[in-house]
């Protein structure tokens, strides 16, 4: 049987799914790197004061910026395989070690997000009760556990290879159209038991919290709004970030059987995933709400930001004066 060509309009659609892919993707990339970094090594100070105060939440803030940042490591090669068409041109080890530290980087992020909600709950409701659970050394332990967990379940990816042809023959990282067999128990663990069970801790958490922290007369009116900005921002985080691409995978899993329904799908997919990425910059901003020294630190870097604005609009506005007077001279 002949196969119809491609209309004209099949081309156009084709094309501007490919621009979208190849500039809207990686312009977020580019800026979710050039902000990232920074940014995480901002952060990545405030913990270790966080730590040297024994601050239980340093723990989590760490290990939650160490996270991003080996994520952000991986964020080049990423960049490279998007401007090379999506044809990756390392090898399969380079593209199971970048797929891997993104995936660890959503679940890591997950778990801790998760751990920084729970530490808010029990010192906010029961504030006495489970002070032992809200120290270091047990946030350490906790942390430990969660890279463990995560470790475990990203050595799957290790067993299989992650390098695939597509149909023009290019080299695909980490992504296989359609999916593997193998894939599907993996992506239901991962929406369940990584994505669905937090999603329910946090939202417990945060109401809880919300609700404690409304009733209680004790605690000041700047430490209240500190804690509600923190659960806030953290449920924010994790439906903004990490809902979307879980929604995409649970669909894809479900049913994902040819190629029709992967051309269909495909951008929106990606678009999820790349919304994944942003959680990188958004993390840092979690420091706000627990230091009072990154706060000041925020304020004092914005004042800064003003004064040399304010001089630049008074040097031009001078410069402009002189211009004008010349003139009128002349």
């Amino acid at each position: 049987t002949q196969t119809s060509k491609p209309s004209g309009k099949d081309k156009l659609c084709s094309w501007i799914r490919h621009m979208i892919h190849q500039y809207l993707f990686s312009g977020a990339y580019i800026l979710v790197l050039l902000v990232g970094l920074p940014a995480n090594a901002y952060s990545l100070y405030h913990a270790w004061l966080q730590l040297k105060a024994r601050n239980e939440l340093g723990v989590y803030l760490l290990n939650l910026t160490i996270s991003d940042l080996l994520y952000l490591a991986s964020l080049p090669l990423w960049l490279q395989y998007i401007f090379q068409g999506d044809n990756w041109s390392g090898s399969e080890w380079l593209c199971q070690l970048c797929g891997f530290l993104l995936y660890e980087n959503i679940y890591v992020s997950i778990g801790f997000l998760c751990c920084i909600s729970i530490d808010r709950y029990l010192a906010v409701v029961y504030p006495f009760r489970f002070s032992a659970f809200r120290t270091v050394r047990a946030a350490a332990l906790v942390s430990t556990v969660v890279w463990l967990k995560e470790l475990a379940v990203g050595v799957v990816f290790f067993r299989h290879k992650e390098l695939s042809r597509d149909k023009h023959n290019q080299s695909v990282c980490f992504e296989h159209y359609p999916m593997k067999t193998w894939e599907y128990p993996i992506n239901y663990y991962r929406f369940y038991i990584g994505f669905l069970f937090p999603l329910g801790i946090l939202s417990v958490s945060y109401f809880r919290v919300l609700r404690a922290v409304g009733k209680s007369a004790g605690t000041q009116t700047s430490q209240k709004t500190r804690i509600k900005y923190l659960v806030t921002s953290t449920i924010v985080i994790f439906l903004v970030c990490f809902s979307p691409y879980h929604v995409f995978l649970l669909v894809r899993t479900i049913l994902e059987r040819d190629c029709d329904f992967i051309e269909n799908i495909f951008n929106y997919y990606h678009f999820s995933l790349l919304l994944t990425s942003f959680n990188c910059v958004a993390d840092p901003a979690l420091y706000c709400f627990i230091s009072e020294s990154a706060q000041k630190g925020i304020q004092k870097a914005q004042e800064a930001c003003t004064r040399v604005l304010c001089c630049c609009s008074k040097s031009h506005g001078r410069y402009l004066s002189g211009n004008t007077l010349a003139a009128g001279q002349n």
